[in-house]
């Protein structure tokens, strides 16, 4: 695995609002992209879907004055490569941050995830404690799902043709579900919008987009290995900063990490699923709060 820096960013990027260099990370199924800006105690991003680093870069430019915030995007999101070839689970997703974190030999780490990022991110902390100092979750989980009946649901619809021609040929995630993880649904403005589709502009783009999207009952068992291993983390610094409007990940699921993380600190916000762009600033001055406290 190599990594080159400064890649050219494609011309639909708004590089106002996205003011990154491009790292990429050669992996054997595609060159994995991340940002990696300031200096210090490092703070490290974990996206879900249909989401991408873009998702974190108003905590990136206030955070990185006195952190050094690392950001990836998955094989098959944002400015990663994208190919129908690598079966994008969260199993699969995990090790390629495994292999970021030990390529650039990360330690205390601040770890910041949502929705799939959950997983994704916890389970690397789970299998090496040793280089997790704090945690930070947004909406997400960590258990099984597939007795969930609103998990089945979705997931009969993307194993039908219905649902394949939904995400591959209409660009459903992003366009449309994307949205409505929004609460106040004029945050996400045109422009902004834009962002989140244009990683995804054609079909051959979107199937890392279908690939986790099965997995959400496709890698229950993973999920649930995941949960009954969490005690390897517990007793660190944790916060939960929550959107209450979720129509995902609902309050059912705050309930249950409250239960399981009893000395976390939880803040909940009246937005929806995506509590970085609802509540930037707020969520922003929550991580300050929460890295002074826990020095």
């Amino acid at each position: 695995m190599t990594a080159t820096n400064t890649i050219a960013q494609p011309n639909w990027l708004d590089t106002l609002a996205y003011p990154f260099n491009s790292n990429y990370l050669e992996l054997p199924d595609g060159k994995m992209n991340y940002v990696d800006e300031g200096t210090g105690e490092v703070i490290l991003f974990i996206h879900g879907t249909p989401s991408w680093s873009f998702l974190y870069r108003n905590h990136i430019k206030e955070l990185s004055k006195n952190y050094r915030c690392i950001a990836l995007d998955h094989l098959g999101f944002g400015l990663s490569e994208k190919s129908k070839s690598f079966n994008g689970t969260p199993e699969l997703h995990a090790a390629n941050l495994k292999a970021l974190i030990e390529h650039l030999d990360l330690k205390n780490i601040t770890l910041v995830v949502h929705d799939f990022g959950g997983p994704i991110g916890l389970s690397n902390a789970i299998d090496n404690p040793k280089r997790t100092k704090r945690i930070v979750l947004f909406n997400t989980w960590l258990w099984e799902t597939k007795s969930k009946p609103e998990a089945q649901k979705i997931n009969k619809l993307l194993s039908s043709g219905l649902g394949r021609f939904l995400y591959l040929n209409l660009n459903f995630s992003p366009k449309v579900l994307l949205k409505k993880g929004f609460y106040d649904k004029e945050i996400l403005t045109k422009s902004i919008h834009q962002q989140y589709l244009k990683p995804f502009g054609k079909k051959k783009d979107r199937y890392g987009l279908l690939y986790i999207g099965q997995a959400l009952v496709g890698s229950s068992d993973w999920y649930a290995k995941q949960w009954e291993a969490l005690d390897a983390i517990v007793n660190k610094p944790i916060l939960i900063l929550w959107g209450t409007k979720d129509e995902f990940i609902d309050t059912s699921y705050l309930k249950k990490w409250k239960n399981r993380l009893p000395n976390a600190q939880v803040v909940e916000y009246e937005c929806g699923h995506f509590v970085q762009e609802e509540k930037a600033e707020e969520s922003i001055e929550q991580i300050k709060q929460f890295m002074h406290t826990t020095r």
